[in-house]
């Protein structure tokens, strides 16, 4: 199989301010491998958390390296190429670039899109939640404004965890939910709460109707989790804590869900183990995205009836996402009837 690494450049219409600082432009990277005259997609976008930092220069030269060695492979050789990726150490996230194209790619070959190959319901795929960063109280209501302008949103994300301290992430959010009376709403802290607020926090939250609360502390603050858990009237959620099923374990009996994402777990693949590991824990799932373009969200899309919470807004916030994919309908973002993962280039 051949293989292809590009990079393109995306940039937010509205920067995104979280507990770790602000993002407005990001580099992605784009994986393209052919057979057969069959091309499949895959992307792969940088973060950052704590010592785990993927930057679009280390995904790439990881890629370039890995790249020829792959070749011998045949896209349907799925299990052997993971294997080699894994023993490789590369980037999870370049790790999923490759595990993406590779299901695109064994859709296409099929004829069928991903979710009728795994035979999932998509009437099952609930809303979409949309962000709200760090900002102050008029400039987070002006934000929810955009969005129900923008997709009527009627489920909302709220970033806090504000460097300025609890007193500042009430009154953002006071004002959100002051703007959007009727709304779903979830927090993400960011890890930006230390054990004290985030007790403080939770309980001031279910106040609100607040739905749950995801990373309340910061990575590397495990063992805490299950104290608080022990006093949130809210559940917990984990997204920095959590990379792989193999984390799931240890963070059971601590949270009552995680938050996936393609660039933490490595790809579709390690995705569908994490569904399973934690429903097999009894725990919730809720899917999640960095800088992503539409053909990550969408990729995930496919998997969404397996899952209870849906935060794939990424590209809604891009004004030169090169892709085109899955679709907002009713608020919730729906994968085609199409061949592999369903997506094409403006």
């Amino acid at each position: 199989m051949l293989i292809q690494i590009k990079q393109f450049t995306v940039n937010k219409r509205f920067p995104l301010t979280i507990s770790r600082g602000t993002t407005a432009t990001t580099t992605n990277v784009w994986v393209e491998i052919e057979e057969d005259r069959i091309v499949g997609w895959g992307e792969a976008s940088p973060f950052s958390i704590g010592e785990h930092r993927q930057t679009t220069e280390a995904i790439q030269a990881a890629l370039q390296q890995v790249a020829p060695r792959l070749e011998k492979f045949s896209p349907l050789d799925r299990q052997e190429i993971e294997e080699f990726l894994i023993k490789s150490d590369i980037p999870s996230a370049a790790r999923s670039a490759v595990d993406v194209a590779l299901h695109d790619w064994m859709g296409k070959k099929a004829g069928l899109p991903l979710w009728r190959l795994w035979g999932l319901d998509c009437d099952r795929i609930v809303p979409i939640s949309v962000t709200v960063g760090i900002n102050t109280p008029e400039g987070a209501k002006q934000r929810v404004r955009d969005w129900v302008n923008y997709i009527d949103a009627k489920v909302l994300k709220v970033k806090l965890g504000s460097p300025q301290g609890i007193e500042s992430d009430r009154a953002m959010f006071a004002a959100v939910r002051s703007e959007a009376p009727s709304a779903k709403i979830s927090v993400d802290a960011n890890g930006g709460w230390n054990l004290s607020d985030a007790v403080k926090m939770c309980e001031w939250l279910a106040e609100y109707g607040v739905v749950y609360v995801e990373q309340p502390l910061p990575q590397g603050q495990e063992e805490n989790l299950s104290e608080l858990k022990k006093k949130s009237p809210l559940p917990i959620f984990v997204d920095e804590s959590c990379f792989t099923s193999r984390d799931i374990p240890q963070l059971a009996d601590s949270v009552d869900g995680i938050n996936l994402k393609l660039m933490k777990s490595g790809g579709l693949t390690e995705a569908m183990r994490m569904i399973h590991t934690a429903r097999a824990y009894g725990l919730q799932v809720m899917f999640g995205c960095y800088s992503d373009s539409c053909l990550s969200n969408t990729a995930l899309s496919h998997l969404s009836p397996l899952a209870d919470y849906l935060d794939l807004d990424s590209h809604l916030n891009l004004i030169d996402d090169p892709f085109s994919g899955a679709t907002i309908q009713n608020g919730c973002l729906l994968p085609k009837d199409l061949p592999g993962l369903g997506v094409n280039r403006f």
